[in-house]
């Protein structure tokens, strides 16, 4: 167990690069599965769940080599199918959701797949229905194994087939496409979800063989192949850091540059945390935040209250809902902030209310932030880290206060961001990590 003590108030500088991004590292590494041959992968982020996801692969009879600092190669050649039964594998893949997108690769290579109930955040419900729904469509078998305590997944023949997905799931289209690839047939996916992750996770599997239409829109079009070769992938930087730094920039008063960002993949991020009033500037590909005393929410066109919404992309992240909201403390205006995906996710505004921020929680989905202006400074507090995302907006708010913050249960915290505190500190943060 560890906590970060963290005295705020002190105005940040300098130039910041974004880890790799976690969600797509949590797809295009079950890729791999998929093929006997080398797959590389660079870019890879050293954080807890991506970590967590190797070790599971490995445990599988996937050989790993670390070639870099943030990269490896993997060969899936023998995989042990026997050892998804073990009791390890399942407390393993019981800690970490993004173990439920290893299901479509097995069952795509190896006609078979177990899913014990995944962990991750608790932000609300995250049904599965999706996943197990399209590999039906393919042909596959779901059942509830009461001796293993999960879901066994069979199919030792998979036929492509049209689907139309209940919603616009990210891990969902991700594990039906690379259920998909090796299916027989063709498999048409509309209302997939669209997201860069989905992007990246297509063009990889189109190197390695794969034959997928319509990479990054919301109708797929795979044509199964018989089996897919090795290639090299280099995964985007992180989007969700990226939305996140721009935050914390704003919140502090900083001037930092957050390096080769990506900016064609950032969709509408900058745009929403703009609206905010937060000014930046793209140089290249390199994203400066100057230092601001002050920003200002907009209004809509007809003088009404601004709102910020998360949704499918092109829409807002709801990854970035609770940034968008701890930056919204310190800005002049109100914003109504509406988060439609998860109803547990704004719970952590009570932390917030007692750093002296004026926010009213109307509803599990909705909080109205009435902005401070950088009038009045954040308390500092004592807190818990509830998920990841809350915990960086938590985060951000401890930078900015008063005084100082103790955040405990930073292992959420550790799960998405990679040596978030030394990375700060290099920038001119105030934070120190203790185990105990």
């Amino acid at each position: 167990m560890a906590f970060f003590e963290i005295t705020g108030g002190n105005k940040l500088n300098g130039e910041i690069i974004p880890q790799g991004s976690k969600n797509e590292a949590l797809q295009v590494l079950c890729a791999v599965l998929l093929t006997k041959d080398v797959v590389q992968v660079d870019n890879i982020p050293n954080i807890r769940d991506v970590n967590k996801l190797i070790e599971l692969l490995q445990f599988l009879g996937v050989k790993t080599v670390k070639t870099g600092i943030d990269s490896y190669t993997f060969c899936a050649k023998d995989i042990d199918i026997d050892v998804l039964h073990k009791t390890e594998y399942l407390k393993k893949a019981t800690e970490l959701r993004g173990s439920i997108m290893l299901v479509g690769p097995l069952l795509a290579r190896l006609g078979y797949a177990v899913v014990p109930q995944p962990g991750g955040d608790k932000i609300g419900r995250r049904r599965l229905d999706t996943h197990y729904i399209g590999f039906q469509k393919l042909g596959a078998e779901v059942a509830f194994n009461k001796e293993l305590h999960c879901y066994e997944i069979k199919g030792e023949t998979l036929q492509g087939c049209y689907m139309l997905l209940d919603e616009a799931s990210v891990t969902g289209t991700a594990n039906i496409v690379m259920a998909s690839v090796l299916a027989k047939g063709k498999t048409t996916i509309f209302n997939a979800a669209c997201e860069p992750y989905l992007f990246q996770l297509c063009s990889m599997l189109n190197n390695m063989g794969a034959k997928i239409s319509g990479v990054g829109s919301n109708l797929l079009t795979i044509e199964g192949v018989e089996e897919l070769h090795g290639c090299s992938h280099r995964m985007l930087p992180d989007m969700i850091e990226i939305g996140s730094f721009i935050g914390l920039a704003a919140m502090t008063k900083s001037d930092i540059t957050i390096k080769n960002v990506g900016f064609e993949h950032l969709g509408i991020i900058p745009k929403t945390f703009s609206k905010l009033g937060i000014q930046m500037n793209l140089t290249g590909d390199d994203l400066h935040i100057p230092s601001q005393d002050s920003y200002t929410i907009e209004r809509f066109m007809d003088g009404s209250i601004l709102t910020i919404s998360d949704a499918p992309w092109p829409g807002f992240t709801p990854d970035l809902i609770s940034i968008a909201l701890v930056v919204a403390i310190q800005a002049k205006g109100s914003v109504l902030i509406h988060q439609k995906m998860f109803e547990s996710r704004l719970f952590f505004v009570d932390k917030l209310i007692d750093m002296g921020a004026q926010i009213i929680l109307c509803d599990p989905h909705r909080a109205t932030v009435i902005g401070l202006g950088q009038q009045t400074p954040l308390r500092a507090v004592n807190m818990v880290s509830p998920d990841i995302r809350a915990g960086v907006a938590l985060l951000i708010a401890a930078l900015s206060a008063e005084g100082t913050s103790r955040i405990d249960n930073i292992e959420q915290i550790d799960r998405g961001y990679q040596n978030i505190d030394i990375r700060l500190q290099n920038i001119g943060a105030n934070i120190k990590r203790f185990d105990y």
